[in-house]
Order: structure tokens, then sequence, then C-alpha cells
């Protein structure tokens, strides 16, 4: 090898291993990224052709948000609201009231409190609805509740571009109730469905258990639904407890209460009294209303639990992070490396063969140059001697 390609071999080794330390400087010093605030405006000053009036009235209290609802909308996780009118320039007008919630679960709750039977579905953020001139939606933790002066076919697009400008949450706070993954499709009665997490919401939603029962001190999650049957319409309610062991202790308190002894892993349909019950997984189903055992049975059938492990949790430890970053860099850097080894090999070799054909014995191989190394041995002639014959 020759002085001046050792030279730069040497200087590609330094700057890669000066970008090395940059990266693990970098990661190890690494800004934060700015958290979404909760306090950043939720109201757009224009969508789809309509312009704010005035500034929006803002705020952090429930019971100006909705004085009737102010406890339920606490247990949602409500953390601030805001209202505006807008106006075109046709002269139409529409009031919108937006509230915000700590996650998409509490959006999504509120959503199904405001909910009535009789609205229409509508393509407009996660989930719409709409009766009149009336138009309810909401989009991750974001509740919207829209009052046109006057009803429009266009309502429905102006308002898609509304909720495009929502701003949305992040992480897990993006993620709805695991529990709503487990409502039957089959016989659900439209606009029904309503979730709940705390005793003021499930006592306005009229439960088919006590509240007692459903002990919401161990953070339950609830939703309820009603469902068509031969025999008349029926509720079922869903109990996710954060634990099967939680759930199996609820449902033989259920058991206790109406003097039923639930023995330890119970599993199938059991009556008590004005509702049937099952336990699957961490969810208590229970079915009240117009029911036979058997449209019960089929009904609380189509439930079931099936465990999923993952491994989501993000590790604390700083030595593990800082390992893995070193491991991770060192590999970056040999990867490098043998990248500048390669293409120097091939620009070297590519280089001295066009060279070579271009430049025949001018550049490379000069005979003058060139040395040869040659062992100068004199012809030596044996003669072979007979073994009897004297020496000379």
């Amino acid at each position: 090898m020759s002085f001046s390609r050792f030279l730069s071999l040497r200087f590609l080794f330094a700057v890669a291993l000066a970008g090395s330390s940059a990266m693990l400087s970098f990661a190890a010093n690494k800004p934060a990224l700015p958290s979404p605030s909760s306090s950043s405006a939720i109201l757009p000053q224009e969508f789809g052709g309509w312009q704010m009036q005035g500034v929006a009235k803002t705020g952090n209290d429930p019971a100006v948000a909705d004085p009737a609802n102010a406890t339920i909308l606490n247990e949602y996780g409500f953390t601030d609201f805001a209202s505006a009118t807008y106006k075109r320039d046709d002269g139409r007008t529409v009031k919108i009231r937006a509230a915000r919630f700590a996650d998409a679960s509490g959006g999504f709750g509120a959503y199904t409190l405001y909910l009535q039977a009789e609205m229409q579905k509508e393509e407009i953020g996660d989930q719409g609805a709409s009766f009149g001139n009336r138009v309810l939606f909401y989009r991750g933790n974001v509740l919207v509740d829209a009052l046109f002066s006057e009803e429009s076919p266009m309502a429905g697009a102006e308002l898609r571009e509304f909720a495009g400008a929502l701003p949305r949450p992040s992480g897990s706070a993006a993620n709805l109730p695991p529990v709503l993954a487990f409502m039957p499709h089959r016989g659900y009665v439209t606009n029904t469905e309503k979730y709940a997490v705390g005793p003021k919401a499930l006592g306005a939603f009229s439960p088919p258990a006590d509240l007692d029962i459903v002990d919401f001190a161990a953070s339950p999650e609830v939703t309820l639904g009603r469902y068509a049957s031969p025999s008349g319409e029926s509720t079922l309610m869903l109990i996710y407890y954060p634990t099967p062991q939680l759930a199996s202790e609820h449902l033989r308190r259920m058991g206790a209460a109406h003097g039923v002894q639930f023995q330890p892993g119970v599993s199938g349909v059991q009556h008590l009294g004005e509702f049937f019950v099952k336990r699957t997984g961490p969810i208590v189903a229970i079915a009240a209303g117009p029911l036979s055992e058997d449209e019960a049975k089929f009904l609380l059938s189509s439930v079931n639990y099936e465990a999923k492990v993952t491994w989501n949790e993000r590790t604390d430890n700083q030595e593990v992070r800082d390992l893995y970053t070193l491991l991770k860099n060192i590999v970056i850097l040999c990867a490098v490396l043998g990248g500048f080894a390669v293409v120097a090999g091939i620009a070297f070799g590519g280089i001295r063969i066009l060279m070579k054909k271009v430049y025949p014995d001018r550049v490379f191989d000069r005979p003058e140059q060139m040395e040869f190394i040659s062992l100068r041995l004199t012809e030596v002639v044996s003669r072979r001697v007979p073994p009897d014959s004297p020496e000379p």
C-alpha cells in the first residue's frame, strides 16, 4: 500500500468517526419535541367560506359549557371549550360549540351523551349525525355541535373541511376505548350506543344493572346499546374491567346480590332475575329486556374476548437507551467504513484498468520502470557415474 493511499484511508476513517461521535452527541442531547398544548385554539378563524364573527368565547368550566351535564363532562375528562358564530357572504350563519377532552375516549363518550336516536348518520369527523339544521360530530378528543340558521346541502362538505382543521391528540390519547370493539353489529339499533366511565354518565343512560354492582372504584369502562330481537328491543351492557380477576369478582358480587352463588371460574350465560349475565375475560356482559333465554344466549354468545399480548412499554432505563444508541452508531460506522472501502477499491481498480486500455505501457507497467528479480543460475550438466567405478 502506498503512503498516499494510507493517508486517504486514515482521513476517511477520521471523518466517519467524527460523524459517529456527532450522532452520539445529538442522540444524547436531543431536545424533547414540544407536546401539544391544551390551551391551543380549538376553532379556526375561517373554513369553507365561513368567517368567524368577533372573537370566540372560551373557558375551562364545564358548568359554563353545559350547566345540565357539567358533572358528566368532568367524568369524560373535559378540559376546555370554545364557541363562536360564523357567517357567509350570502347572510347564512352557523353557531358552533366545541368541547375538548383529555383523550379520544372522552370525545366519543360526550358524543354518545348528546346523540339522539332520530339523527341521521353523517360522514363528518370520526363519527357524525344530523337532524334538521343541527349537526353533531367528534374528531379525536374534540366534540362539535353546529347549529345552522337554515338547512343547506353543502353543510356536510363545509363541516368536513372544518373537522380537518381541528387539533388532534397524539399517542395513546388518540385511541378509542377497547370495549367498543366487542359490541356486536347484528341487530344493533342505530344511534343507541352509549359509553360511560363514571356513575353520573351511566345513570343518565338507564343501565340494567345497579351502579353499586358496576363499582366505578375499580376503574371499569361501560358501553351500552339497544338490539332488536323477536321479542322486542333489548339492552346489551358491557362492563370492561382492568383484569379478568376483577371481572370474576364483580360477577360473583352480582350473583350474591341476587341470591346466586357462582363457583370460581364459572362460564356460560347465567340468569339473574331481570337480566342475563356472562363473563368473558375482563368483560362482564349483561342482556336485559323482553328476552327469552335462547335470545339472551344468542345475543351474549356474540361477545367473546380473546387475549392479545403486545410489548409496547417504553423503557425508562437511561443506560439501556445509551447502550442501544452506542451499538447502533457502531453498526452505522462499520457500514460506512465498509462502503468507503468497497467504493475505493472499485474506483482504484477501475481507473487502473481504464488507464491501461487507453494508455498501454505509458502510465502503468512501463518496461523501463518494471523491476524483475531473476536467479542467474549456470547450467550444470550432471554425468552419471557407475556405482563400482573408482573415484576420479
